[in-house]
């Protein structure tokens, strides 16, 4: 057993976040204030209608359905940490799960107001479930979505529940309205063998369920644009595909977190430099295969060249949006997997800058993919204003497109502010193997 000194400093500064300070008040009032801003966009948009944004009868997507499948993408790092991860036995990412299930939970949550922002008239949104018909891949997106949603909070709070439990006993400084919702939330906790025995059992379980479905849930976007005959959409790799590229988006919002947290809440003991060197092995592993997929999805359709196909190609390589393209190859994906492949980038400084341009690079390549098919329809375009011909996104329409970033971040910073971001309970009997 561990010493009650060691066993109080652990708990003290794992729960030392958990506490109103001046820089939360800051950062979530600049956070209100900007969701104020945006909102009040979209009001704009509701009483005028989609054509205050850049988006026309050929461009009907553009940034909005980019923000969805880029929401849907990063969610899947909770099954990639807490599943896969978890499951194969890797010790190193447990104090990780539970960022991951928060970015999971978060960005799994909002990617559904990211659909209703693209909406023309929301309060047609139940009618997709009310009219639903089976064969569409709208309605299996939903589904996934809304199953995965309910597996990652269940993923999340059942770990947490002897965590609760201590925040309830130890957090005497709180409101006591929230002690009281913690001893609600603890579940009568009291950590018996029989208690431990049904806790694993049950997260297990639930580790394995979230896999397919987290598949499922980038699948299915997949098909939204593969089972359609466009170019640059009519491709059978895009399940694994998109798949891949989530996991690589995952893993640097992961990275960028775990910078922040470990910076600003002094979780440097327990936040290591050896979890952000294993971070960025794996987002290297990750990156490779994501790289693989670009190969293929350009190398194919170039090598064939068919009349449409090299429209598509030419845009992309030395068209206009040719700069974007090669940015977002060369700065989101190919410097940063040469660059981690050095042990002096995967500290946690530089290898936080590489995620960012990474995370970065993975907005504007779902950009990449929803907008330049889009502008070439099989179709001439004809007797339109130019304004239909070239998409380009407006102020109103950008300050709706960042509403669901800045509601990302309230989650995550409120659930950083109520739990313990790296779990108590688990690191302590970590420890006290680890001395056996």
């Amino acid at each position: 057993m561990l010493e009650q000194t060691k066993l109080d400093k652990i708990t003290s500064d794992l729960l030392r976040h958990i506490r109103m300070n001046k820089s939360f008040v800051l950062w979530f009032a600049f956070l209100g204030l900007a969701l104020v801003v945006c909102i009040y966009a979209y009001t704009i948009q509701l009483k005028e209608g989609l054509g205050v944004t850049g988006l026309r009868d050929y461009v009907s997507w553009g940034m909005y359905i980019s923000n969805f499948v880029f929401f849907v993408a990063t969610s899947l790092v909770g099954m990639l940490i807490s599943a896969v991860l978890g499951l194969s036995g890797q010790k190193w990412a447990a104090p990780l799960a539970r960022i991951a299930e928060f970015i999971a939970l978060a960005f799994a949550a909002v990617a559904g107001i990211v659909i209703v922002m693209d909406m023309g008239r929301p309060e047609r949104l139940l009618n997709v479930m009310i009219f639903a018909r089976i064969q569409s891949p709208i309605v299996w997106d939903i589904t996934v979505v809304m199953t995965y949603i309910v597996i990652s909070a269940l993923l999340l709070y059942l770990p947490l529940i002897p965590d609760i439990k201590i925040c309830a006993e130890k957090l005497d400084n709180t409101p006591k309205m929230l002690r009281n919702v913690y001893r609600i939330l603890a579940l009568n906790w009291k950590g018996t063998p029989e208690q431990a025995k049904l806790l694993k059992q049950s997260t297990r379980i639930l580790a394995i369920m979230i896999i397919p479905v987290a598949l499922a849930i980038h699948t299915v976007t997949s098909w939204l644009f593969a089972s359609t005959t466009r170019v640059g959409w009519d491709s059978s790799i895009f399940g694994p595909y998109f798949v891949t590229g989530a996991f690589v988006s995952g893993a640097a919002a992961v990275i960028i977190a775990m910078f922040f947290y470990r910076t600003n809440y002094k979780l440097q003991d327990y936040i290591t430099e050896l979890h952000f060197d294993k971070m960025g092995k794996l987002l290297v592993l990750l990156s490779l295969v994501y790289l693989y997929f670009n190969i293929n999805e350009f190398m194919v359709p170039g090598y064939k060249m068919k009349k449409f196909d090299a429209v598509h190609l030419r845009e992309l390589f030395t068209g206009a949006h040719a700069l974007l393209f090669w940015s977002v190859q060369i700065f989101g994906l190919i410097l940063p997997i040469i660059l981690l492949l050095f042990k002096k980038m995967r500290k946690p400084a530089p290898i936080m800058i590489i995620a960012i341009f990474v995370i970065i690079g993975a907005w504007f390549k779902r950009y990449l993919i929803v907008v330049p098919t889009l502008e070439h329809p099989f179709l001439p375009i004809q007797n339109v204003p130019l304004n239909f011909k070239f998409y380009a996104p407006t102020l109103i329409e950008t300050m709706i497109t960042i509403a669901p970033i800045i509601f990302v971040l309230i989650i995550i910073t409120i659930l950083s502010k109520l739990f313990p971001i790296v779990p108590i309970q688990e690191t302590i009997e970590h420890l006290e193997k680890s001395k056996k």
